[in-house]
């Protein structure tokens, strides 16, 4: 049991009843996801929902209009896919978000009563998954642990043989429609931040083709062409300073770079005639979706709403499907037809969530380069500054974006201006800007957090003395290490699973996590330990001069439970106000209840250490 002090959790956020409401609507609100289709029975789909009150996966088969919840656990399930044939439902199963486990499959109409899934792949191992890949005869599973990447490969659902195995963080990217090639990524050369691609032949393991561009250039093999008998890989490389697109003929080892004329960075998918991709553009953290055509290199944009699109793809009468939301409208899965019509494709059930603020563009210029903000002030907020939390995102390699977020407008409902930064480290901006955090991470990003509360200050926005920093995960990180560094720039500070002792945390986290550490400090701690000391929250703990609040997950394998209590066991030493909230799952909680009460835990207080309530 816990010797440090509890967080409050209070019953309401509001007196007003309507505000109330509000805010709790957009959390219970239904979402789902864009629902993933068999290649062979298009009608067969897959998708995830919270309209339980848990993310659990639902099947839906659209000649009927039926939908039927797949999974029913504790703390949720949140990787599933449908095979091929449109027989299946595969799905991850782990242990109470720990995210070890393996991939298991039932029936799409549903399993007997009494009965459980079964393995999806029998032998395979259980372990972090690592790709998978489901064709009609073969069937190929990643895995990642202490060991390094295993892949299995199953012959018409035989007990799977080891088809690569390397100390090496890597894993599936994709196979061939005739199943004949494998693509597998790799970091053989030693930076799981830049892989590198090799292709098997499924017949015998043999390597067919190897792509690597050298240091600091990662390759991302994304699918093969899905027309059966055709060798092109589509793949995401960075020799130009962006993520840009290529086609890879494997067999005739010819290449095809796609040079776009768009700002901002690309990814794509191919439309299932093979002939075109459909490319979505991320500019600005936002969003726009097209059609390229390969013979002729045209590039045709589709008519979709400002804001973030989450995934997109293509079904078989070209129809364009994708997950869209801006920060003042909730989310939708959207279908875009051929004769541009665009209707709203899937309703969950309920009400639809509550609208939200804008958010708008702050660009902050620094001897670093420019720092692109986004900003959101309450819709009746006063004029003068006002108090202010800086979200800072999760990864490192990640963004925020203009999409909605129920989180974000509980604060803004609770009289907070909210800025993201989207710090050095951060996608969308160019492969020198993410990887300029290599060698010095953590420090690096909160010199562009510094330069964002600087502005934030001198426009008038924020108060100087109510000024809260917080993140999860790899924010939950830049939170605490910002609480030490910077001390005279916060009133308090949030951090949920965040890394708190580097050295303890490396230790115990997964070995994927291990492989990118080494390649973002550019060595291990036994090689580099002043660096990750340097870098580390635990080491400024006694600079610390505002509350701090820690949620954490006592499952998880990426921010581990003890490295978490070293920082606690700090705080408690030097008497420092601190509250600290446990739960009983993994990296973050896919049960609606369990986000709300830790979402108003964390409001409720930053209001207290405000002293706002």
């Amino acid at each position: 049991m816990s010797t440090h002090p509890v967080a409050e959790v209070p019953d309401r956020l509001f007196d007003d009843e309507q505000a109330e409401a509000r805010w709790r609507a957009r959390f219970h609100a239904a979402r789902v996801s864009l629902p993933d289709w068999a290649l062979s029975a298009p009608d067969r789909t897959v998708y995830i929902s919270n309209a339980s009150g848990v993310w659990e996966v639902y099947a839906w088969d659209r000649a009927t209009d039926t939908h039927r919840q797949v999974t029913d656990r504790p703390n949720g399930t949140l990787h599933a896919t449908v095979s091929p044939d449109g027989e299946q439902v595969w799905w991850f199963a782990d242990t109470d978000g720990d995210e070890f486990g393996t991939w298991v499959a039932e029936p799409f109409a549903g399993r007997p009563v009494g009965t459980e899934a079964g393995p999806a792949v029998l032998g395979a191992k259980a372990g972090y998954p690592a790709g998978l890949e489901i064709g009609d005869e073969v069937r190929v599973v990643g895995v990642a642990d202490d060991d390094g990447t295993t892949i299995y490969l199953s012959r018409g659902g035989a007990e799977a043989e080891v088809i690569y195995q390397d100390e090496h963080d890597g894993g599936v990217a994709a196979l061939s429609y005739d199943e004949r090639l494998l693509a597998i990524a790799h970091s053989e050369h030693g930076d799981n931040r830049h892989p590198a691609l090799r292709v098997l032949s499924v017949a015998d393991g043999s390597t067919v083709a190897e792509k690597w561009d050298g240091k600091g250039k990662g390759l991302s093999g994304i699918a093969f062409s899905p027309v059966v008998g055709d060798s092109r890989l589509l793949v995401l490389h960075e020799r130009r300073g962006r993520e840009e697109l290529l086609i890879w003929d494997v067999e005739a080892d010819t290449e095809h770079e796609i040079a776009l004329d768009l700002p901002g960075e690309v990814e794509a998918d191919w439309y299932t005639d093979g002939t075109a991709l459909l490319v979505a553009h991320t500019h600005q953290a936002r969003n726009t979706l097209h059609r390229y055509d390969i013979a002729t290199g045209s590039l045709t944009t589709l008519d979709t709403p400002l804001g973030t699109i989450g995934s997109a793809h293509t079904r078989p009468d070209g129809t364009v499907e994708y997950s869209w939301s801006s920060a003042a409208e909730p989310s939708a899965v959207r279908a875009l037809f051929s004769d541009g019509t665009d209707r709203v494709l899937l309703t969950p059930p309920g009400d639809r969530a509550p609208v939200s603020a804008p958010l708008t563009d702050a660009f902050v210029e620094t001897e670093n380069g420019t720092v692109h903000a986004l900003v959101a002030r309450p819709l009746d907020a006063p004029d003068g500054p006002l108090p202010t939390v800086f979200s800072l995102h999760g990864g490192p390699h990640a963004a925020d974006e203009d999409r909605f977020s129920a989180y974000r407008a509980m604060w803004l409902d609770a009289g907070f201006a909210v800025v993201h930064v989207n710090y050095r480290g951060s996608t969308g901006y160019g492969s020198a800007w993410r990887d300029a955090i290599e060698g010095k991470p953590g420090l690096t990003e909160l010199a562009d957090v510094a330069a964002v509360h600087t502005w934030a200050v001198s426009t008038g926005l924020a108060d100087p003395t109510r000024c809260v920093v917080n993140g999860a995960s790899w924010g939950g990180y830049l939170a605490l290490l910002a609480l030490g560094t910077q001390p005279d720039l916060w009133a308090a500070g949030v951090a949920g699973v965040p890394v708190a002792d580097y050295l303890a945390a490396y230790e115990d986290e997964m070995e994927p996590l291990r492989a990118f550490d080494r390649a973002l400090f550019g060595g291990s701690p036994a090689e580099l330990g002043p660096l990750y000391e340097e870098c580390s929250p635990i080491t400024y703990v006694t600079q610390v001069q505002a509350p701090i609040l820690i949620l954490a997950g006592e499952n998880d394998p990426r921010c581990p439970i003890r490295q978490i209590n070293n920082y606690l066991t700090q705080l408690s030493t030097q008497n420092h106000p601190h509250e600290v909230y446990l739960y009983d799952a993994g990296h973050g909680s896919l049960v609606v209840a369990e986000t709300i009460k830790q979402s108003l835990i964390e409001v409720h207080f930053a209001l207290r250490a405000l002293k706002l309530r």
